[in-house]
């Protein structure tokens, strides 16, 4: 069973107490499809309606974004309870554009997951990648691929930079030097990937909102064996990131609630 008192949120109450379903999160976020494990009970699925439903809602709230554009356009899907890996707390599968959150181990994953769906979603809306092909925005970026010229597509690309390049633009971030060596120990690449750097300072900086403490959305980026080890970006660099996500999020979210009125 889920345990609520797992999850010691503090913010906004946007249920105002009342019991949510996952027909309610569907709507409220303009997913796609929800799908849910056949092992998830009746009671398990109402807690983890109001879980995600609040998850959610904070992860708008503090994006500045209205509820609806969480669903990126109504593309996003969303999994809970239906299997994976053990051990995993949840993934995002780029095929299926669906992020599947684990039944008792998916809590504190959900902001890290998001910004891959995300990054997965605005590659071909702000990069010129090959048609068809899964890429990830933070992908083309490093690789120079052409942008769209848009004006947020630069405010992006300025995020972009302000989480992985030095102040004077022409080096890697101390971030990103961190995430080298720590692959350079485990004999692997993945911490110093693009997406799964700017996946662990999107969910930094989320987490390190002061409005807001939610450890079902996010958890352990402030305190945990990895982040002793240096991999998330520091206090300083946290808020720097902060500044640069309103800098994109905040003006799209104005352009989306002006396009939905």
């Amino acid at each position: 069973m889920l345990k609520q008192r797992q999850y010691q949120r503090q913010g906004p109450d946007y249920r105002f107490g009342e019991q949510v379903s996952f027909v309610d999160v569907k709507h409220t976020f303009n997913l796609n499809q929800i799908r849910i494990g056949s092992w998830v009970e009746e009671q398990e699925k109402h807690k983890a309606a109001n879980l995600i439903f609040d998850a959610l809602a904070d992860l708008a709230y503090m994006l500045k974004l209205p509820p609806h554009a969480i669903g990126l356009r109504q593309t996003l899907n969303l999994a809970f309870g239906t299997g994976g890996q053990q051990g995993v707390q949840a993934h995002y599968m780029p095929a299926h554009r669906e992020l599947a959150l684990a039944k008792n181990a998916g809590a504190g994953a959900l902001a890290h997951e998001f910004w891959h769906a995300f990054d997965h979603y605005i590659a071909p809306k702000a990069f010129k990648v090959k048609p068809g092909a899964i890429s990830f925005a933070s992908n083309a970026w490093l690789a120079d691929v052409p942008m769209v010229e848009h004006g947020l597509n630069q405010r992006l690309s300025d995020l972009f930079a302000v989480t992985l390049l030095s102040g004077d633009g022409n080096d890697g971030h101390a971030y990103v030097s961190r995430a080298i060596a720590l692959d350079k120990q485990y004999a692997r690449q993945y911490f110093s990937k693009p997406s799964e750097l700017m996946a662990r300072a999107f969910e930094a900086c989320i987490e390190s909102c002061s409005d807001i403490h939610n450890p079902y959305l996010v958890n352990e980026t402030l305190k945990s064996d990895l982040a002793s080890v240096g991999g998330y970006p520091d206090a300083a660099h946290r808020e720097q990131i902060y500044a640069a996500l309103l800098g994109y999020f905040e003006p799209l979210g104005d352009a989306l609630g002006r396009e939905k009125s």
